[in-house]
């Protein structure tokens, strides 16, 4: 039987964990793909294979030495995942989005949901000592903002407000630690991405002591393509393509 080739668009827990279901799974052969943006990341089970494509083109010739295409990058992963898209339909390779489900709002929460993070800095005018928790990446769109800001990320911004005391660490963190964090640094507003999945405690520490929240709304996938919430369902995918057992 001849192996059947995975590529995954990894970068996080999920595309981890899948890589490493892949492989052991009989006769499949899995390769992580990685931007490469963070230093010492953790690395998946099978082969990877770091740094960008050269754009669509050049995803699209990589897809032509593989059977299927996960796309398990970030949810705010938006270039990526359209370049998944346009590269598949080009070359006809199956394709399918691993997109954990985004966080729902709950009796105690006040969140105000924007578009971008351009609108997150316009709704936190006023505020007086903002927690950013949105990585590094959207951090600029905030500098013209009057206010003391705590940066979170776990590699450096390029660029950091005048008033601003960064933080540098890799979640998911404990509720009592954001709790703790909260109430030390006084913050009045929580700016976050929706990004979902283990590093909601931020946004519980906020309900607990009624801090409003400004979340960022994901990137829409784009029309047409196959999404599934979870390692088991892509799991799914690949056998279904595949052609591997289900058991």
């Amino acid at each position: 039987m001849t192996a059947r080739r995975v590529l995954v668009l990894g970068g996080t827990a999920e595309a981890r964990e899948l890589a490493d279901a892949l492989a052991a799974e009989p006769g499949v052969v899995v390769t992580t793909s990685l931007a490469g943006r963070t230093r010492d990341p953790r690395l998946p089970a099978g082969a990877v294979r770091t740094g960008g494509f050269g754009g669509v083109d050049g995803l699209a010739a990589a897809c032509a030495h593989v059977d299927l295409l996960v796309d398990a990058t970030h949810p705010f992963a938006a270039r990526m995942t359209s370049h998944a898209a346009a590269a598949s339909a080009r070359t006809g390779t199956p394709l399918v989005v691993l997109r954990r489900p985004g966080w729902v709002e709950g009796p105690g929460d006040d969140w105000r949901r924007v578009p971008t993070t351009g609108a997150a800095a316009a709704a936190v005018v006023g505020s007086r000592r903002v927690f950013l928790a949105i990585g590094r990446q959207g951090v600029g769109a905030f500098l013209d903002v009057d206010a003391w800001f705590l940066v979170r990320a776990i590699e450096p911004p390029d660029v950091l407000p005048a008033r601003s005391e960064l933080v540098l660490a890799r979640g998911p963190f404990a509720l009592d630690d954001e709790r703790a964090l909260l109430r030390r640094h006084r913050i009045d507003v929580v700016v976050a991405k929706d990004s979902g999945g283990a590093t909601e405690a931020k946004l519980v520490a906020a309900r607990e002591l009624g801090v409003p929240v400004v979340l960022v709304d994901r990137p829409p996938v784009p029309d047409g393509v196959r999404v599934v919430d979870g390692v088991v369902g892509a799991l799914g995918v690949v056998r279904e393509q595949c052609g591997t057992p289900s058991g």
